[in-house]
């Protein structure tokens, strides 16, 4: 009975490596991801490959030639038009075989010192730099919509909340610039994770380098790599750069996540704090009065599934062997694409969101004076005017909002001189000295916003000198990473030049 079932199953999955499972499972989809990112880099490194090994006379002129030659002739449309091929184990194998039947034998010297552990490592840092760069730049254009929005409403006072609560009155420029800032930090996230990606494996070749007499500084530099890794069990072994770019991704998810949470509530006809454009809101199928805010629910929902694609690369990382081994290279990297693609395309529906609502300003003006988070600027003025401790003070206006929700009136206009008059005498046994003009100014929103001019407070002034320098510094953000770019293409062109001298 068991022989019949083992030798079905050889029938079904084949006798030889690969099993058809194993194909479908892994290799195909492995493939159809190679030929669609890994094709022009796999290409730009057999190329800065080839230059150092004619450089430092591991292969003749000649032979530099014919294997260049070959290079130029490889049709890469074909391949990444081209299914998977059960005859190549992947598309390395594939391509060199290829080269060997358009340069002869030779061309396998295109492999001396080197090793597909480190080329598929240098493959993953140069793939990653690039989504990173995009990325990055998604992020910029969103934090520069929130600028020019947050300029818009310097002075449009809304409520603050802690604990769910309202709590203070402030800015909703106050609101975004701390959003602001917070992007600006998941951008230096970004950075830090960029400098970690962008070094170079190869030379690392399988895993103790090689004794041929190669140069990895100059392969580095010609593919744009900033640095070398030193140990090379390290670079075909570590994958913290991955992890660590999967950290940052999802924290910068997490923090986006929050903000899209308090759009949704503010969404609401209850909360009317906005209204969003027509573009960004879907109507109901039955209910024909609804405009439901669709985009920022999607916003919200797949800023999760970021946080769990990155959450995703984590756990496959975790308690794998320290070598060169497919849980930490093929299976893993697409997870994190995923997550720094939706998180890039999030930023620009974000952003178009934001800079196209209309704030109901009135709405939140009226809902900021009618609110009892006014009395902690009465009280703060309570110690100043009346030579009282502070705790005096917080008791004093305490009992007064105490009493007036006892009575139902749970409303600001409803707190006035005289209550507060009869509460400071039964606490301190003296009579207010604060005049009855001053207190009515005291308990305006604008007012509250108005004195709060210390540094990274709502005032106005303040709230202007912040936003200028935020956006002071965005041109220095947005030219690191054209700098960056401009490295990587000026590699590209010439590596192609290297390329056309040898075909000439």
């Amino acid at each position: 009975m068991f022989q019949d079932y083992k030798k079905k199953v050889f029938e079904l999955e084949g006798s030889q490596f690969p099993s058809i499972s194993y194909q479908q499972l892994v290799l195909q989809p492995a493939y159809e991801e190679a030929k669609n990112q890994f094709l022009n880099y796999l290409m730009q490194i057999h190329i800065a490959h080839l230059k150092m090994l004619e450089e430092q006379q591991l292969v003749s002129k000649e032979e530099a030639k014919k294997i260049g030659r070959a290079l130029k002739e490889l049709d890469l449309a074909y391949y990444k038009q081209n299914d998977y091929n059960p005859k190549y184990e992947d598309l390395f194998f594939r391509i060199e075989n290829k080269l060997i039947e358009l340069a002869g034998d030779i061309a396998g010297n295109l492999h001396i010192g080197r090793s597909r552990n480190d080329m598929g490592i240098a493959i993953y840092r140069m793939t990653l730099r690039n989504k990173l760069l995009l990325l990055m730049n998604e992020l910029l254009t969103l934090r520069s919509s929130l600028l020019i929005f947050a300029e818009e409403h310097i002075e449009t006072i809304m409520l603050g909340y802690t604990h769910t609560q309202q709590a203070q009155p402030t800015t909703l420029a106050h609101y975004l610039k701390a959003v602001i800032d917070q992007l600006t930090r998941d951008f230096k996230r970004l950075q830090a994770a960029y400098v970690t990606i962008n070094r170079s494996s190869m030379g690392a070749a399988a895993l103790t380098t090689t004794g041929f007499n190669i140069n990895r500084e100059r392969v580095a530099k010609l593919l744009a790599f900033e640095d070398v890794i030193e140990n090379s069990w390290d670079a075909v072994a570590s994958a913290d750069y991955i992890a660590e770019l999967a950290s940052i991704v999802q924290l910068a998810a997490l923090n986006l996540g929050r903000t899209s949470q308090d759009f949704l509530q503010w969404a609401t006809q209850e909360f009317n704090a906005f209204t969003l454009a027509s573009p960004y809101v879907q109507v109901s199928s039955i209910m024909p009065q609804k405009r439901n805010p669709v985009s920022i629910e999607h916003t919200r929902s797949l800023l999760s599934a970021v946080v769990g694609d990155a959450s995703t690369v984590l756990q496959m990382l975790h308690n794998t062997p320290f070598g060169d081994i497919v849980d930490t290279e093929d299976d893993m990297q697409p997870y994190l694409w995923r997550a720094m693609e939706n998180l890039r395309g999030i930023y620009k529906l974000f952003g178009s969101i934001v800079v196209t609502m209309e704030v109901n300003k009135e709405k939140l003006l009226k809902r900021a004076e009618e609110s009892f988070a006014n009395v902690t600027e009465l009280a703060d003025t309570l110690v100043r005017s009346e030579n009282i401790s502070f705790r005096q003070s917080h008791c004093i206006v305490s009992k007064c909002v105490r009493t007036l929700l006892e009575e139902k009136k749970e409303s600001l206009e409803n707190l006035n001189w005289e209550l507060v008059n009869e509460k400071s005498i039964e606490e301190t046994g003296k009579p207010l000295k604060i005049t009855k003009e001053q207190f009515t100014l005291v308990l305006k929103p604008q007012n509250f916003v108005e004195i709060r001019s210390l540094l990274g407070g709502p005032a106005p002034n303040t709230m202007r000198k912040s936003l200028l320098h935020a956006k002071a510094i965005s041109p220095l953000l947005e030219d690191w990473v054209k700098e960056k770019e401009n490295c990587i293409m000026e590699s590209e062109q010439q590596l192609l030049a290297f390329l056309e001298g040898w075909n000439k």
